[in-house]
């Protein structure tokens, strides 16, 4: 078999998987967003410590508000 057909091959066996109902994208969709709670306990800010609006039991890196927003100057365009 050639190169030409394995690529042939490769292509339908892919177009196969489409149809099979499996998601052919390449990155996975983002997680959801962690939610504000309503009560403590709340999680420390693992930048300065201090209390942030999420729980305890929130996945990930947690910020303060304020910490945030920083991060968030940090990152934005400065174009």
């Amino acid at each position: 078999m050639d190169r030409e057909q394995r690529n042939e091959q490769r292509n339908e066996e892919r177009d196969e998987g489409r149809d099979e109902g499996r998601d052919a994208s390449y990155c996975p969709a983002p997680a959801a967003p962690a939610g504000r709670v309503d009560g403590p306990p709340y999680a420390d800010c693992v930048e300065c410590g201090k209390p942030t609006e999420y729980g305890v039991a929130t996945p990930g890196v947690v910020l303060c508000p304020v910490c945030e927003w920083q991060d968030a100057q940090r990152s934005a365009c400065s174009g």
